[in-house]
């Protein structure tokens, strides 16, 4: 992947002030988001973690995203705002751009739970897990909460565990740098999914932190190309877990969505 991280901005440098703690990552995707961005960046910059870089990837907004980026460019490590090719070509722009130990995805709209999250996933430990993962909290457009996602996270997880869904959100898992890998960029709506089970194939360890990790505004790509989207997730599943395994995961997932939706009255 040809490196895309020529300055554009960004003032904070990333600066290890515990070195006994791991450097985070942090990477916002973002596009034509002005009514969200903010938040976003305010709960990312305010952490009480002190060990975060921060990277902003723009897709070259026509609002006034950039702006409001700018007004914080003193405490974002790198920005930049260029068009691209979609969500997941500027995702691995970031991970390009990123510097640190760990790579998490907070995208414009979704948060960190709180402002100690990382404080607590990181904090007095001897050792470090592959991965972290944790459970989230669905928000609506105003921040208000929904509820808890539809799944709910396993006791323990592995990428054999993704065969009955995508049972961690992309927003609450954090990746070591060293085992991840580029988004396959082949899937367009559904490359997270692909590339969480990806990471957990590569990981040797995987810690459930027990936490909300963060807050996922409602209406993401996915849910609003649902079909699509699950065409896709069947291929990347077909693909790491055999034909048959798949065909009946799938019969069980509908019936369990269906169970879900006349519930709860949303996916």
């Amino acid at each position: 992947m040809e490196k895309q991280c020529k300055q554009e901005g960004g003032n904070k440098k990333a600066k290890i002030n515990d070195a006994d703690l791991p450097l985070i990552s942090i990477i916002t995707v973002v596009f034509n988001s002005e009514a969200y961005i903010e938040d976003t960046i305010k709960a990312v910059i305010n952490q009480s973690y002190p060990n975060i870089e921060y990277i902003i990837i723009d897709g070259g907004s026509s609002d006034d995203t950039v702006g409001l980026i700018k007004k914080y460019n003193d405490y974002i490590d790198y920005w930049q705002s260029e068009p691209d090719n979609g969500l997941y070509y500027a995702m691995n722009k970031g991970m390009e751009c990123a510097t640190g130990d760990y790579y998490w995805f907070i995208n414009s709209g979704d948060l960190p739970f709180d402002l100690s999250v990382l404080d607590n996933v990181f904090r007095n430990k001897k050792q470090f897990a592959d991965i972290f993962y944790g459970e989230t909290e669905i928000i609506d457009q105003k921040g208000a909460s929904i509820g808890m996602r539809r799944h709910n996270t396993p006791e323990k997880l592995n990428w054999k565990t993704l065969l009955k869904g995508m049972k961690v959100s992309h927003q609450s898992i954090i990746v070591k740098k060293i085992i991840s890998l580029p988004y396959n960029v082949d899937y367009k709506l559904s490359a997270d999914f692909d590339w969480v089970i990806k990471v957990l194939k590569n990981a040797k360890s995987i810690e459930n932190t027990k936490l909300v990790l963060s807050k996922f505004m409602d209406g993401g790509l996915s849910k609003k190309n649902l079909i699509p989207g699950l065409k896709e997730r069947f291929r990347i599943m077909h693909d790491n877990y055999g034909f048959f395994p798949t065909v009946f995961s799938h019969f069980i997932l509908a019936a369990k969505l269906a169970y879900y939706f006349v519930k709860n009255k949303r996916f």
